[in-house]
C-alpha cells in the first residue's frame, strides 16, 4: 500500500480515469455512477491510503458529522450507560461523538463547552448537575439538549420525572413503617435534586411524617457517593441519631449506606429500610438488593439523541421543551 497523505482528489480523479465530480460522488456515495467506476476509484483510494480531510469538508458544507457529550462522571453506572447508549446511537447515524468528563467541576465543564465550540461540533447533549448557562460560552447557533437538568430557558430537556421518583421512593418507606427517615442527597441546586426533594417533603406531608433536620444529608461529594454516604451514615449512628429508613438520591449512596448499616450490625430490612434511585446493576446486586426508582436510560438516551438530530437537521420539532421520561419503583429486599 502506497502512504501518500497528500494525494487530493484531483490526483485520484486523473490516475481512474474519471472526472472530479464522479470521484467525489463515490466517496460520499451520493449520486449516479457505475459499479465499474466505484471499482476503480476505490482501488486508486485504497491504493494511496486516502481519507477525507473532515475539517475541510465541515467547512465547505458546514456540518462536521459530530457531536460533544458533557457528563459529569463516567465513573458513575448510571452515566456511563447513559453515554454508552447515545453514542450508539449516534455512530449508527455516521457522526463521532466527543465525550468530555467533567468530574463535576464548573471550570471544566465551561472549557468544555469553548473546546466544542472550537471543534465546530454540530450539536451538544449536556448531562449534567451543574448550572451553566452554555450561551455564554459557546459562540455558534447550535443546539444543545440537557438530560436531567432544567435550570436555564431557551433548551430543550429530556428529564425523569424526579418530582414522582422523590414521592415514591418516600412512600415506599412510609407503607413499610418508617417513620423518622434520613434524606441522602448531594448539595448541588440543580433541578433533578430539587425535584426529588420536593417528592420527598411531600410525601412527608401527605402521610404527617416529620422531616428531622438532623435526618436531611446534604453531602459535599468530597470522597464520592459511595464514601460519603457511608461516613454520613456512621456519624448517624456515632451519635446515636435515631432512623429506620433512607432514601438515596443515588444508588452508590445507598449501596454506602447499606455497608455502613451492616459494619454497625444494623439489619436491614428489619432495623433500617432503604430506597435507592437510578436502577443499575448496583442495586441489583447488592445483598440484600436495594430497593431502587428505576431510570428508563434506553429511552432517556433515544429521546435525547434523535431530538437533537432533529435540531441539527432543521426538522420540525415539538414546541414542549421539557420532555419527562416516566420512573418506576423497583421492589426488592430492603424495604
Amino acid at each position: 500500500m502506497k502512504q501518500n497523505k497528500n494525494i487530493s482528489i484531483k490526483q485520484i480523479a486523473q490516475l481512474s480515469g474519471v472526472s472530479v465530480a464522479t470521484v467525489s460522488r463515490v466517496i460520499n456515495n451520493n449520486g449516479r455512477f457505475s459499479e465499474e467506476t466505484r471499482k476503480k476509484v476505490m482501488k486508486i483510494i485504497d491504493e494511496y491510503n486516502y481519507t477525507t480531510n473532515m475539517a475541510a469538508k465541515s467547512l465547505r458544507i458546514s456540518k462536521s458529522k459530530t457531536i460533544g457529550l458533557i457528563v459529569p462522571d463516567v465513573n458513575n453506572v448510571f452515566f456511563s450507560e447513559l453515554v454508552s447508549e447515545i453514542e450508539k446511537y449516534f455512530f449508527s447515524k455516521g457522526y463521532s461523538v466527543f465525550i468530555c468528563n467533567t468530574n463535576q467541576d464548573r471550570a471544566k465543564e465551561k472549557s468544555y463547552f469553548k473546546s466544542l465550540d472550537s471543534k465546530l461540533v454540530d450539536g451538544i447533549i449536556c448531562i449534567s448537575a451543574i448550572s451553566i448557562d452554555p450561551a455564554e460560552y459557546i459562540k455558534r447557533n447550535i443546539p444543545i439538549v440537557f438530560i436531567n437538568n432544567k435550570d436555564y430557558k431557551g433548551y430543550y430537556y429530556i428529564e425523569s420525572d424526579h418530582y414522582k421518583g422523590g414521592f415514591c421512593a418516600t412512600e415506599e418507606l412510609i407503607n413499610n413503617g418508617c417513620k423518622r427517615i434520613v434524606l441522602l442527597t448531594n448539595n448541588r441546586n440543580s433541578s433533578s435534586v430539587d425535584n426529588k426533594i420536593n417528592g420527598f417533603k411531600n410525601a412527608m406531608k401527605k402521610f404527617n411524617i416529620p422531616i428531622f433536620k438532623e435526618l436531611t444529608l446534604r453531602l459535599n461529594l468530597k470522597n464520592g457517593s459511595f464514601e460519603d454516604a457511608m461516613q454520613a451514615i456512621n456519624n448517624l449512628i456515632d451519635n446515636n441519631i435515631e432512623f429506620d429508613g433512607i432514601f438515596a438520591t443515588n444508588e452508590w449512596r445507598a449501596h454506602g449506606a447499606l455497608v455502613a448499616l451492616q459494619q454497625n450490625n444494623i439489619s436491614v430490612p428489619d432495623k433500617v429500610k432503604i430506597v435507592g434511585y437510578d436502577g443499575t446493576y448496583v442495586s441489583k446486586y447488592c445483598n440484600p438488593p436495594i430497593t431502587t426508582i428505576y431510570q428508563d436510560k434506553k429511552s432517556l438516551a433515544f429521546e435525547s439523541s434523535e431530538l437533537l438530530l432533529n435540531l441539527i437537521n432543521e426538522e420540525t420539532v415539538d414546541n414542549n421543551k421539557d420532555i419527562i421520561i416516566p420512573i418506576k419503583l423497583i421492589k426488592r429486599k430492603t424495604t
